[in-house]
C-alpha cells in the first residue's frame, strides 16, 4: 500500500500536464456521470407505461423495450412461433459453447454442428414435425444476426485455409488464382459484395432458377469473410518455422498431410487474436444485411421505432441493442484470450 500511493501520485500528478489532464477528467467525471445515472436508473421508467408517462418523469423510458422487445428480438417472425427462433438460437449457443470446451474429438464436434444445425433449420422454416412453415422473409431480430455471423464464419474457414495454402502454392496457376480472388473481394466493401449477391446475381440465372435471399446474402458473408480470414492465416503460417514442414516429409507424410496435421493447426494457434477479431467484426457488419431486405437486430429496432408513439425513445431502443452487441462480443474476446492462453500453456 506504502509503495502504490507513490506510484499512483507519481502518475496523476507527476507533471504539471498530468496534473491538468487529471483535474480535468474529475471535473467531467462530476458534471456528467451523476445526470447520466439520474437519467438511467432514478428517474427511469421501468414497469410497463404509456409514452406519456415516461414523458412526465424525464428519464430513460425502458417502458419501450418492455413494449417492443419481441419486435427487436424476432423481427416480424410470426409472434404465436417466437418460441422456435428462441429455442434455435438456444440451441445455436449450446453449439457454440460445447465446441469451445475442446473436450471432444473434431469428429464429435462435427457430427454436433451438422444435427444441430438441420435442427435449427426445422425450427425455423418449420414445414416439418406439425411445425407451421415460416419463410425466411420473416426470419430476423437476434437469431438472424447470429446465425448470419456463425454461418458466415463457419462456413469461410475451410475455404480460407485452402485460399492461405494456395497463395503460398509453388504452382502459379494455383497462386495467381488464390490472389486474385483474396484481393477482389479485400479490394471492395461488404455492402457491394451484398448487392451483387442479391441483386445482379438473379439477373444471370435462368427464369426458372431462384435462390433465397438469405442464402444469397449468407454466400456473400462467407466469401467475404474467406478473403480476409485467409490473410490472418496466412500470417500464422508465416510464423510455424520451416523445419516443421522439414520434419514432416522426412517422416514420409503427403502435402497435404504435412499441411492440414502439422503446419495449419499451429498457424490457427498464432493467428487466435486475428481471427477473433475478424468475428467480431463480421458479427458487427451482419448489419449491413438490412441494405438488401433481411431484418437484423438493428433494422428490426428501427422497425419497432416506427410506432409514432414511441418514436422518440430511440436512445433507449439502441442502447438495448447496444448492450447485446457488447455483450457477444465480449465473450468472443474474453473466450480467445482464453483459448490463447490454454494454447500456450500447452507449448
Amino acid at each position: 500500500m506504502s509503495v502504490a500511493v507513490p506510484k499512483l501520485r507519481q502518475r496523476l500528478f507527476g507533471s504539471v500536464g498530468n496534473s491538468l489532464l487529471t483535474l480535468a477528467m474529475v471535473a467531467a467525471f462530476v458534471m456528467y456521470v451523476p445526470p447520466l445515472l439520474r437519467w438511467a436508473f432514478i428517474d427511469a421508467t421501468w414497469v410497463a407505461a404509456a409514452p406519456d408517462v415516461c414523458r412526465a418523469n424525464g428519464g430513460a423510458c425502458w417502458s419501450f423495450v418492455h413494449e417492443k422487445y419481441r419486435l427487436i428480438l424476432f423481427g416480424r417472425y410470426p409472434y404465436a412461433e417466437q418460441w422456435r427462433p428462441l429455442a434455435a438460437l438456444a440451441l445455436a449457443i449450446i453449439l457454440v459453447l460445447a465446441s469451445c470446451s475442446l473436450r471432444f474429438g473434431w469428429r464429435t464436434v462435427v457430427a454436433t454442428w451438422a444435427i444441430g444445425v438441420a435442427a435449427i433449420i426445422v425450427l425455423m422454416r418449420g414445414d416439418a414435425l406439425g411445425l407451421e412453415y415460416v419463410p425466411t422473409d420473416l426470419w430476423g431480430g437476434l437469431p438472424l444476426t447470429v446465425f448470419l455471423a456463425l454461418g458466415g464464419m463457419v462456413g469461410a474457414f475451410p475455404l480460407a485455409v485452402v485460399l492461405a495454402l494456395g497463395r503460398r502454392s509453388r504452382l502459379r496457376v494455383v497462386k495467381s488464382i488464390c490472389v486474385a480472388f483474396i484481393e477482389m473481394v479485400r479490394g471492395v466493401p461488404l455492402v457491394t459484395v451484398l448487392f451483387m449477391a442479391s441483386f445482379m446475381i438473379p439477373l444471370f440465372l435462368p427464369g426458372k432458377v431462384q435462390v433465397d435471399a438469405l442464402l444469397r446474402a449468407l454466400a456473400a458473408i462467407t466469401l467475404f469473410s474467406a478473403a480476409y480470414l485467409a490473410e490472418a492465416i496466412r500470417g500464422g503460417l508465416q510464423a510455424v518455422p520451416e523445419g516443421q514442414e522439414q520434419a514432416a516429409e522426412a517422416l514420409g507424410l503427403t502435402y497435404w498431410q504435412t499441411s492440414l496435421l502439422v503446419v495449419v493447426p499451429q498457424a490457427l494457434r498464432h493467428a487466435i487474436p486475428a481471427i477473433a477479431n475478424l468475428f467480431i467484426g463480421l458479427f458487427k457488419d451482419t448489419s449491413l444485411v438490412g441494405i438488401v431486405g433481411l431484418t437484423d437486430l438493428l433494422l428490426a429496432t428501427k422497425q419497432a421505432l416506427g410506432d409514432p408513439q414511441w418514436r422518440s425513445f430511440a436512445l433507449e431502443g439502441y442502447i438495448f441493442v447496444a448492450l447485446i452487441y457488447v455483450a457477444f462480443c465480449f465473450f468472443i474476446s474474453r473466450y480467445s484470450h482464453s483459448l490463447e492462453r490454454r494454447l500456450q500453456h500447452g507449448r
